[in-house]
């Protein structure tokens, strides 16, 4: 571990001890090089609770169900961006403009709420209108990043480059200047749901037309990310489309669902 000058006490045990409990509850596998990013997201929490050391904050937490919750929450935010990987919002326009049945759309990993706005929004657009017969489903296991997406505030940077920001957004006056937030006719397509993927029960009722869940399992093993998987596919239809992340291959489940491109594919 990096022997840099730190505010808290932290060992390499205390990392240890972080990637064990963070993989006990949410099946998430940090890398050894993870360990400053650890620390840096951490010591807010330390911080605020008057502590000296990791260690005493990872007994802390051991006992106290809402700061585990603050635990997992500082370790699992992800940075995201509207239309991320922008191939796959196009390849949904085509799925539906090629006759297939869109109702249900399951945002799996929707972090800040990024993502399911922009499942929305390429909806609307197709339909040319507000008023579509599609909802969006958007979990994550984060209650804060959940918060974060319902509430549909962003800074204006990152609103800049969606063409037809007008549509969708309502800029900020006042003390909210300088930000953007959804518009209510966009807002009430999306649905907030918490869900960690390793739990038994999952409160999504009906099969999905269409799941993103991109960028998720580089963070499991390889049984856990074939585990998941095959769940994940019980809850989208046959014949409707998977979406993965850039770095996600599953070509080798060719038992399960044929390549569309781009690491998307259609379920057997």
């Amino acid at each position: 571990m990096c022997s840099l000058k730190r505010e808290f006490h932290y060992t390499q045990e205390d990392f240890h001890r972080v990637r064990l409990l963070l993989k006990a509850i949410s099946g998430i596998n940090l890398v050894e090089t993870k360990d400053s990013m650890v620390y840096s997201r951490l010591a807010s929490r330390v911080r605020f609770l008057k502590m000296k050391k990791v260690s005493d904050y990872l007994a802390y937490i051991e006992r106290d169900a809402e700061e585990l919750e603050h635990f997992v929450n500082a370790l699992t935010t992800n940075l995201t961006s509207f239309f991320r990987e922008p191939h796959h919002f196009e390849q949904l326009t085509q799925f539906v403009r090629s006759g297939e049945s869109v109702n249900r759309v399951w945002s799996a990993a929707s972090s800040t709420g990024e993502e399911p706005y922009s499942i929305a929004m390429s909806l609307v657009r197709l339909w040319d209108k507000f008023d579509i017969p599609a909802r969006v489903v958007a979990s994550d296991i984060n209650s804060h990043v959940l918060k974060a997406a319902s509430e549909g505030a962003y800074h204006l940077d990152s609103v800049e480059s969606i063409e037809d920001k007008q549509r969708f957004f309502l800029k900020g006056k006042g003390r909210c200047e300088g930000m953007a937030r959804v518009k209510p006719e966009l807002r009430e397509l999306v649905e907030f749901r918490q869900i960690n993927l390793l739990n038994d029960e999952w409160p999504i009722e009906e099969e999905q037309d269409v799941i993103f869940c991109r960028n998720v399992m580089i963070y499991f093993e390889k049984e856990q990310q074939e585990a998941l998987l095959v769940r994940l596919l019980t809850r989208l239809r046959k014949g409707g489309m998977y979406i993965a992340g850039h770095s996600e291959n599953f070509s080798q489940f060719t038992n399960l669902m044929s390549p569309l491109g781009n690491t998307s594919y259609i379920k057997r």
